[in-house]
This record gives C-alpha cells, structure tokens and sequence, in this order.
C-alpha cells in the first residue's frame, strides 16, 4: 500500500508539470519541464551469497516502496520564431539570455549621472524580447525591468559625438538608454536645443564608469528606432535635427550550463547554484574591449567575450516550447500510472476487509 502511495504522490507531481506545460503553450519564451522518476527505498529480506565450496550463490531479495521525483528538468533549447510584425520585439536565435534589472542596481551617485558596475550574476534572465523605450529614454521589456547592453559614449567636454557613423562604444554593461537632449541655452557655443548628449567614460577617471552629464533633463525623442539582428545594435534617429545615431547595443547574458539555471515567476530566470559561470557577452562580437573600459595592462581588466553563434531575430518573439501532442500523450499515461496505483490501495483494502472479518 505504501509503495502505491508514493506512486501517487510523484504521479501527483508529474501531472502538475504536465499542467504547467500546457498551461503555458501559448506564453512566449517558455521552456518546457520534464519529469523523471527514480525508484525509492528498498527493504533487504535475504542478503545474497557469493556461495562455497559445498553450494552455489544466491540473489539477494528485496521489496521496494514505490518511486519518488528523480528531475524535473528544462529544455532550453531554442523554440520556432513567431512574427508578430513589432520592429522592437526580439527573438535569441541560439543560447545565451537577455539580461534585465532594475534602474537601481547600476545607479551609484546621488544625482543618477555616474552608473555603478554591475556584475551579471545580480541581474536577471529573460528569454522574451519584447522590448520598448519608456518615457525616461530607457530600453524596457514588456514588465517594465530595464535592458542591459553597452552604449555609446563621447570624449568631449560637452558630451557630443563628432562622427555619429563611427562611435565609440562604453564596455561598461549598464541600463541601454537614449541619449540625453541638450537643453535651450544663451550659450552660442553651447549644442543647440534637442542635440543628443552621450555619456564619457574612460579606464583612467571613474574607474571607467559611464557618467551623464551633470543636470541631465529629458532624452531625445527617437524615431524610426532598430534593432540589429546580427550585432544587436540599436539605432535611431533624433526628430530634433534628423540625424541617426547608435544607442548601443544589447548584451547577450551567457552561462556556462543553461538547463541549470533558476525560474522566477515572469518568465525570468536566475543563475544560481547549478548553472555555473554567468557573463556578458557581444552578440557577433560586435562590442570590443575590455570591460569597463580599461586597458589591456589594467589591473583586473576582463575582455568582452562573443556570444558565438546566437543572433537576434527581429519583428517576432519565440514561440513557447510546449509540444501539445506530447504533453496530452504524456497526460494520458500519467493518468493510467496513477490509475493504477489506486487499484492496488483498493485491493489492498480489500484484502485487510478479509482479514478483520476473519472472526466475526
């Protein structure tokens, strides 16, 4: 009887993956969970014998007590493109994550304009890109938590670019946000009215940290914005004076195992205990450097490694990983497993009805 209980109880629990998975077949970026059973305890009657000179061996008897939950295991492997015709929506074709937080977790000065280093392990995983910008310039996702990435920055005192075709990039990973809009000013050398304002950052002065500039207003209102599938660079263009200038590009959030990462509620995942090394990468290797914009002989200086093969698919999201038939299938057998394990709970009662009527 025993043994039949716990075959109910990891039944129980199967069939709630089995609900989860369908419940989920049409939510954007699921990945599907597997369960596996694994046999329980078992109950030595007679030890088993090597045997003598005199008789042969024999096998050891054992009763067992049922199975338990061995894994429930992810499959995160990449799932079919579903075009929905948003520009801004993105799909990862291969492995690595978006890597999405709050504005805080980079925020180091009082007034907002120096951003804080921020390890990739803090942040979260996300595998739905439907991404916008918000009213404050920055690039969210679809719950409101800021996208990181690496943006353009400047080397010049009042924080514009002299070739917006051929930028310099910041490798610190920080909130992708439009640039900042130069306010009206008396100032006839000052940038006119709506200019975009980038970030300096440099290996020698902040520790390379991106810094804004101090009394930062309102970003630029952009237009006709894109996303590059095969770099994840962001462009668009200023609709103050016309001109189109790079944003900066989306990193690519890779660990070293994918299946061990952690879910969170949302759609997001953590790196945690079992899914190893978690690092920012360069979708096509696109963001060169080392991080935080230090030198090669720097102390402490990590390059920007390649995601490798992944790219971005754009207009689209990537569909749930739910393979309907097969759950259903699975559903049904779960169903008769658990079935059958109520059958022995009733012939076992019945069995005890004998023994108690025994003596009447």
């Amino acid at each position: 009887m025993y043994a039949a209980i716990a075959g109910l109880k990891s039944h129980m629990q199967k069939l709630n993956v089995i609900g989860n998975n369908i419940s989920n077949v049409n939510t954007a970026g699921y990945k599907t969970a597997q369960t596996t059973f694994t046999e329980a305890i078992y109950t030595t009657v007679t030890a088993g014998s090597n045997g003598t000179d005199q008789v042969g061996g024999v096998n050891p008897s054992q009763i067992g007590y049922g199975c338990n939950v061995g894994t429930i295991a992810m499959d995160m492997s990449t799932a079919s493109y579903n075009a929905d015709g948003n520009g801004m929506h993105c799909m990862i074709d291969g492995d690595g994550f978006f890597l999405t937080g709050n504005k805080s977790t980079a925020t180091v000065s009082a007034d907002g304009t120096t951003l804080a280093t921020v390890n990739p392990k803090d942040l979260e995983l996300s595998r739905v890109g439907d991404f916008c910008f918000d009213s404050q310039g920055y690039l969210v996702d679809g719950r409101g938590n800021v996208v990181y990435g690496f943006v353009t920055k400047t080397t010049n005192t009042d924080n514009t670019i002299d070739d917006a075709n051929n930028p310099q990039v910041s490798t610190q990973l920080v909130p992708i946000r439009l640039p900042m809009a130069a306010a009206k000013s008396d100032d006839a050398t000052a940038p006119k009215q709506g200019t975009a304002l980038y970030p300096t950052a440099a290996g020698d002065t902040n520790d390379g940290k991106n810094v804004y500039p101090a009394g930062s207003g309102q970003p630029i209102t952009a237009d006709n914005i894109y996303i590059d599938k095969a770099t994840g660079k962001v462009t668009a263009t200023n609709k103050a004076d016309g001109s189109i200038l790079v944003v900066g590009y989306i990193a690519m959030g890779v660990v070293s195992n994918p299946n061990g990462v952690t879910r969170l509620q949302n759609g997001y995942y953590k790196a945690g205990e079992g899914a190893g090394q978690c690092m920012a990468a360069s979708i096509g290797g696109a963001v060169k450097g080392n991080f935080n914009n230090l030198a090669d002989d720097a102390d402490g200086a990590v390059e920007i490694q390649s995601a490798g093969n992944t790219a971005l698919l754009t207009g689209g999201l990537e569909s749930s990983g739910t393979d309907l038939a097969t759950e259903i299938a699975e559903m049904i057998t779960t169903q008769r497993g658990y079935q059958a394990n109520t059958r022995i709970i009733t012939v076992t009662d019945s069995m005890l009805e004998e023994l108690v009527n025994m003596k009447r």
